[in-house]
């Protein structure tokens, strides 16, 4: 299994960044071929010192070529454009392969 990770630094407005990302962003990311689940983690501390990021998104596939599969689509391109146009100043992305 695949994941692919999205961690978000604070935004400069919370209510406008949530509002896009829970009405518009994340719909768009549900309809992502290939997609098993799509979980939104707020981050709300660290153990030592400050917290960097305010969101973490993991989407799971069932193989790194489904990620990339399902990113290729038209689903997945209107998502990463949508992506780029709202929190581009605040998302890394990277993926991984998930060990149970």
């Amino acid at each position: 299994m695949t994941k692919l990770i999205a961690l978000y630094k604070q935004p400069d407005d919370v209510e406008t960044f949530d509002k896009h990302y829970f009405e518009v962003h994340i719909p768009l990311v549900k309809k992502i071929p290939g997609l098993l689940k799509c979980e939104v983690t707020r981050i709300t501390g660290a153990p030592f010192g400050d917290v960097n990021y305010y969101l973490m998104a993991e989407l799971y596939f069932d193989s790194f070529d489904a990620m990339n599969e399902g990113n290729a689509t038209p689903e997945g391109k209107t998502t990463a454009h949508d992506l780029m146009s709202f929190a581009s100043p605040y998302v890394t992305l990277f993926f991984g392969e998930v060990h149970e």
